[in-house]
């Protein structure tokens, strides 16, 4: 870089400093002096700040714009007024229910914030395991679709089947692989920024410990974030393939690019996140930022790596399929609780507002039905048959359920089930059997055999968030009784 375009760029990098400012209240402004004097400590002194690099992931939500603005305006700032600054990897993880809306408000953030030709900067993606560049016109490929969908299936049948709780775990095995290898892709980084309050870290942890314990591994949800790169280093980090094997599933590529373990620190800035209101904040994101509201990861209950017009979807099938129950009730109840600790938490106006549509009327439920079917199959890949396969998961445990499932739904395999034991277990069966087991379940034999070896324990991860849940529906609930008039989250929404 010669001199007179080095010169240009600190110029631009001024404007770019004092544009994001402008929109900064005062609060805002003493957050974040904060927050560099806290990376400042951090990274060991002013001294060594040029030697520092901070890792944080862009998925597209809210949240996620919050820090990277954060942090930009940190970098920039200490960039003013010493010779260096700290370096800044971002990463986006590229999951089932990132939408290219998602990603075309990635990129108008980055463009408007000017990481994309600073060296400072490290914009990075992962598809199926693979680390590249991040690029906003990749779609996802097709490996990484079946990963995706692979991963939904599986873990979704290793849960009990009287409830939704473990449904999205993958999401939480996927996103702690995501974390440890994003942390050490080449050189590493320093630390972690994130701006999750202590709940949302307590229901990381827990989704993490309870997908763990569907795979026969364990971890101490009590270590919180600061431990985990500790834990995952312990159990040896390839979760996925761990259970899958390693003839199925090979390693995070390129190979060879991966650091050995280094001390990563975690540094929360949830504190120093102010002004969370719409009215204060959303000229940051709409008028600076370019982000448009129908790409944002809306807010969801306990189901977070799940799409919520997915999870109320899952919630019709099972009181249909396995509640007796009409679908209509199941999905009425999903956005009812929805609504009601949307309402609970205070979210802005319009987020509210967006799930709200998103979910439609009670009359429209008919028709969202068949757009959760399009969806499902566009994003995961998965039929409606699937889905309701695997909410009655009757393979594991010796395909304990496979009877009842038969019975609900297919009455005319009853007379084949002797054969579908036989094909889990190793054997050969007609061809015919064999492409039925696959068309339904949407799972190889050797997959559907690894299920029907797999033992389901009741595991104390999920009473603990099913009371947990419980309690803070209570809680709204009293809430919305004591109080007067019809808000928009409130329970006039849908009662």
């Amino acid at each position: 870089m010669s001199a007179i375009h080095e010169q240009a760029m600190t110029y631009v990098y001024q404007q770019v400093l004092q544009r994001l400012l402008d929109f900064y209240s005062r609060a805002e402004r003493t957050a974040l002096q904060l927050l560099i004097q806290r990376l400042i400590v951090a990274a060991g002194g002013i001294d060594r700040i040029g030697e520092y690099r901070v890792l944080t992931v862009q998925n597209g939500s809210r949240e996620g714009f919050y820090v990277l603005t954060a942090l930009r305006a940190a970098q920039l700032s200490i960039a003013g007024r010493h010779p260096t600054t700290f370096d800044l990897r971002v990463a986006t993880p590229r999951l089932g229910e990132t939408t290219q809306a998602s990603l075309e408000n990635i990129h108008r953030c980055y463009s408007a914030l000017f990481v994309y030709d600073d060296p400072r900067v490290e914009l990075l993606m992962a598809d199926n395991r693979e680390v590249v560049p991040f690029n906003h016109n990749k779609a996802l490929s097709t490996a990484g679709h079946e990963a995706n969908r692979l991963d939904m299936l599986v873990f979704g049948h290793l849960r009990s089947n009287d409830s939704l709780l473990g449904m999205g775990d993958d999401g939480y095995l996927a996103m702690a692989e995501f974390y440890r290898h994003m942390a050490r892709w080449e050189s590493g980084v320093d630390s972690w920024v994130t701006c999750d309050t202590p709940r949302q870290q307590k229901q990381f942890m827990t989704g993490l410990q309870r997908s763990m314990h569907k795979i026969g591994r364990a971890i101490d949800p009590g270590c919180g974030y600061d431990g985990l790169f500790s834990h995952l280093e312990t159990l040896g980090g390839e979760v996925f393939r761990g259970f899958y094997g390693q003839e199925c599933l090979g390693p995070w590529q390129p190979e060879g690019q991966f650091e050995a373990r280094r001390r990563i620190g975690h540094i929360s800035i949830e504190d120093l996140i102010v002004d969370r209101s719409e009215e204060n904040n959303w000229p940051l994101f709409s008028e600076f930022l370019g982000v448009r509201s129908h790409g944002l990861i809306v807010p969801t209950l306990e189901h977070e790596y799940l799409s919520p017009y997915l999870s109320a979807h899952l919630y019709g099938l099972q009181a249909c399929y396995l509640q007796g129950r009409s679908y209509e009730t199941g999905y009425s109840d999903y956005v009812q609780r929805t609504i009601m600790i949307m309402h609970r938490k205070q979210l802005p106006m319009h987020v509210c507002q967006q799930v709200q549509e998103l979910f439609g009327t009670p009359a429209a439920i008919p028709e969202r039905r068949a757009q959760a079917a399009v969806e499902a199959q566009n994003s995961l890949g998965l039929n409606e048959t699937q889905l309701v396969c695997m909410l009655f998961a009757p393979f594991v445990e010796n395909g304990a359920g496979l009877e009842h499932f038969l019975r609900c739904c297919h009455p005319g395999m009853l007379v084949a089930m002797p054969d579908l034991h036989k094909a889990m277990r190793g054997g050969a069966v007609a061809d015919q059997v064999a492409q039925w087991m696959v068309d339904v379940s949407g799972l190889p034999i050797p997959m559907l055999g690894k299920l029907y070896r797999t033992r389901i324990s009741p595991a104390e991860a999920e009473s603990v968030l099913t009371s947990d849940l419980q309690s803070a529906v209570g809680s709204v609930a009293t809430e919305d009784d004591e109080q007067e008039g019809d808000g928009l989250c409130g329970r006039s929404a849908w009662r």
